[in-house]
């Protein structure tokens, strides 16, 4: 059972996401809603970066039948598998 709260992990997720992908994100425009796949911030290498991130920080393994748009569509998204995961532990 984690004692995180999704807005936690949400927070965590968009600090990583701003300081690998988005040179720290000086506009501020990154939210939990962001679309991550449409506005081009996650490409193939950044969604495996972000994949072993996920493993290395919060012990999620992301099944090859789970990297799809939807799972990648926003840190909220994500944010809500990585919860249920931690969870279910």
């Amino acid at each position: 059972m984690t004692t995180q709260t999704r807005e936690d992990i949400s927070s965590e997720l968009l600090t990583f996401i701003r300081e690998s992908f988005l040179a720290g994100d000086p506009e501020g425009e990154l939210d939990a809603d962001t679309p991550l796949l449409e506005l081009g911030i996650l490409n193939s290498l950044n969604t495996a970066t972000l994949i072993a991130h996920l493993g290395e920080r919060f012990g999620v393994h992301v099944p090859l039948m789970d990297v799809t748009a939807t799972t990648f569509k926003s840190v909220r998204t994500l944010s809500e598998i990585v919860h249920e995961s931690l969870s279910r532990k």
